[in-house]
């Protein structure tokens, strides 16, 4: 029995975060076995805020790398870039044609730009429509989501669902794979952790920047335990032995925070290390990046095909 499609992407907007890893990137690599699992570097959709050729492809490159050092298998996982299948953007000027503005302008993408006041190029406009065909032109079964990112899954089952009911049964609606025990990370200063807010802990950190992030911890302390200190050491050790820790070392805020950087010494090392050695891999990582676009490009040619025809847009065989 084949495996149910996962389909998911990540832009390529600089060095990924703790937050980032637990919010998504570990819950690709958990799931890499049990799905047929599509993972994509989403460039296309960088081009919304990134006009850059060099900081463009610099930052695709890292975050192919970023998938590998976390240890998504290219085995396992389709790991490809979204440009790579050009598909898509047909696919989504297609769904342009049948979605009204006004149902684009509910988009909390939108909103939240609107509300920053930025003047708002049409890519950021558009942009929930590029992701609904990431999606549905594959016929993905499962999408991995957030709580809070429920909306976007949803504009792409609305927009499946109105191109099968114009142009007859096409795509398959994707469900959502809501992933429950997601922990909200944060940062250094106890907010989300946030590149905007300048508080991360980076995922590849060299030792010494480890040392740097945890030392920056703001202790807002409850009964003699620094809360957020805590809370980002609870992500990485089993909850028995660290209360046991916290509750020996009462009131040692220094000495809470010099174990928590051991730990994430632990921890990080390891994929550190891991994605170093791809990185001096020679073209291994072009390779695997260039055969995993071919095959995307392969399967998803045919509902390509089913969509032009289905529109219209072919008149010939």
């Amino acid at each position: 029995m084949a495996k149910k499609i996962l389909v998911s992407g990540v832009k390529p907007t600089g060095r990924p975060h703790l937050g980032n890893y637990f919010g998504a990137l570990k819950q690709f690599v958990d799931l890499q076995n049990e799905y047929d699992s599509r993972i994509f570097v989403a460039n296309l959709h960088a081009l919304t805020s990134v006009t850059d050729k060099s900081e463009l492809e610099k930052n695709t490159k890292d975050l192919v790398l970023d998938y590998l050092g976390i240890g998504l298998d290219p085995k396992r996982a389709t790991i490809y870039l979204q440009s790579d299948v050009p598909h898509v953007t047909e696919l989504a000027w297609i769904f342009e044609c049948i979605t009204t503005v006004p149902y684009l302008e509910r988009a909390h993408a939108f909103k939240d730009a609107e509300t920053k006041n930025k003047e708002i190029n049409a890519g950021v406009f558009n942009y929930p429509l590029l992701m609904s065909a990431d999606i549905l032109v594959h016929d993905a079964d499962v999408v991995p989501v957030g709580k809070d990112q429920k909306q976007h899954l949803e504009i792409s089952r609305d927009t499946g669902e109105k191109f099968n009911r114009l142009f007859g049964e096409t795509f398959k609606l994707p469900e959502p794979l809501i992933l429950e025990d997601v922990a909200t990370v944060p940062g250094t200063d106890g907010q989300k952790m946030s590149k905007s807010y300048g508080n991360i802990i980076p995922l590849f950190a060299t030792d010494k920047e480890i040392e740097e992030s945890v030392m920056s911890i703001v202790t807002d302390s409850s009964a003699g335990v620094p809360t957020n200190v805590y809370a980002i050491h609870s992500l990485i050790r089993d909850k028995e032995s660290l209360d046991k820790l916290y509750e020996e070392n009462r009131g040692k805020y220094k000495d809470l925070k010099e174990a928590l950087i051991q730990d994430l010494k632990s921890f990080i090392g390891p994929m550190r290390e891991r994605r170093k050695e791809w990185e001096e891999s020679g073209d291994k990582v072009r390779d695997i990046v260039v055969e995993a676009g071919h095959k995307m490009r392969q399967v998803v040619h045919s509902k390509m095909m089913e969509v032009r025809k289905r529109t219209g847009l072919i008149h010939h065989e």
